[in-house]
């Protein structure tokens, strides 16, 4: 009999960057030293991500013969099973799977995808007893599983508008259509990282967990800002510009200071210096401005040398307000300008940096909705200046 290929569904796990994380808080968690996702069939049972510290001999693409798992029973009846202590376990003390392997303590939590179907399970094993009559350790683990199925469900759509685009006439609009959906389905398993780190950091004091939920926090706020500028996108495809909503702000400088420190939390290796002279009463909508300087800033921190500082300065010039991010580093091309303040660019001008190439897109946009401008200036004496303009309609 030929063996199934599960080479799709490994690389689909695997393409999920919070699955190591994941791994290692399920071992945290449970304090059990193998943890796992695993695809299981009617027929299979093969590893797609390994954290193993005791040598099982399982790595991403083996397999265990089915009917010696546990997982075989789990599929059918999709509910989890987690007992500490096999050897004393009215049920389990009896059963083949923790004898065959040796095992005393034993997690597995059904991963079931967005239509009903069962992927797999993620799971943890240990020779060793381990305490996991805490109900919190399941409900946890459970909405990790919850956010595996999420994520592989948000793969499986883009594979799905990506094919679709390679052959649709009307590109562009598939192109709209498609960001302006996969922003709003991103923010259900984003909305999961958030408070599955939440909880965490309420269960523990120890510096590597607290660096691991920090990471997760880093790359759920990165997420958050790449959903908002996805969404704003569509929203101005399809509304004619993005929508703003001017007041009088009596003090600016402390709305663009939280900007900046949220910046700065999110990129502690970064070094962003301020200097912010501004009069009371400016007419603008304070969280699209707030969103233009963090997109600058973003952009500077991506972008710019990871030894020089970033400046930001704000000050009143005539009737406008300016907003100047400087960064060091290399110049930007001269081929590239023209296209700086573009969607999608990025990629296409073959730059580096994560991201869909939106933030300076935006940025743009919402100078422009306050009737001003943003221009960039790029020279290797001088580094890299975005200058943002607009009215200041002083009281």
């Amino acid at each position: 009999m030929v063996r199934p290929d599960f080479s799709a569904d490994i690389d689909a796990v695997q393409a999920i960057g919070a699955v190591p994380v994941i791994l290692s808080m399920v071992k945290h968690l449970t304090r059990m030293r193998f943890a796992a996702v695993a695809r299981v069939t009617d027929k299979n049972w093969v590893a797609c991500a390994v954290d193993d510290s005791i040598d099982f001999g399982l790595e991403p693409g083996g397999e265990l013969r089915l009917e010696s798992t546990i997982c075989h029973e789990i599929r059918q009846h999709r509910t989890p099973v987690i007992f500490g202590q096999a050897s004393a376990h009215p049920h389990f003390s009896l059963h083949h799977t923790p004898q065959t392997y040796g095992l005393e303590s034993y997690v597995s939590i059904p991963i079931i995808t967005r239509d009903g179907a069962f992927f797999g399970t993620l799971c943890a094993i240990d020779s060793l007893p381990a305490d996991l009559e805490e109900p919190s350790i399941l409900k946890t683990l459970s909405l990790f599983a919850q956010l595996i199925g999420m994520s592989l469900d948000a793969q499986k759509d883009l594979e799905v508008t990506q094919a679709a685009l390679a052959t649709a006439k009307e590109h562009e609009r598939l192109r709209d259509q498609f960001v302006a959906v996969l922003g709003h389905d991103l923010r259900t398993p984003l909305s999961a990282i958030r408070m599955s780190t939440d909880l965490l950091e309420t269960q523990t004091t120890e510096t590597r967990p607290l660096r691991l939920l920090a990471a997760i926090r880093h790359s759920a706020s990165r997420m958050g800002m790449l959903i908002e500028n996805v969404l704003d996108f569509a929203r101005g495809r399809m509304g004619g510009g993005i929508p703003v909503k001017p007041q009088w702000v009596d003090d600016l400088g402390p709305v663009l200071e939280q900007a900046l420190s949220e910046v700065q939390h999110s990129n502690p290796q970064a070094c962003i210096s301020h200097s912010l002279d501004l009069p009371t009463g400016i007419y603008c909508d304070s969280l699209r401005i707030t969103q233009l300087l963090s997109n600058l800033v973003g952009n500077a921190v991506t972008h710019g040398a990871t030894d020089a500082p970033i400046r930001v300065k704000a000050w009143q010039e005539g009737e406008e307000i300016v907003i100047l991010v400087t960064n060091q580093g290399p110049p930007i091309p001269v081929a590239l300008m023209p296209l700086l303040f573009e969607p999608f660019t990025r990629s296409e001008a073959g730059q580096r940096g994560e991201g869909l190439g939106l933030g300076l897109y935006i940025a743009a946009q919402i100078a422009q909705a306050h009737g001003g401008t943003l221009g960039v200036t790029s020279t290797l004496a001088a580094g890299t200046a975005f200058t943002a303009q607009f009215p200041a309609r002083v009281k």
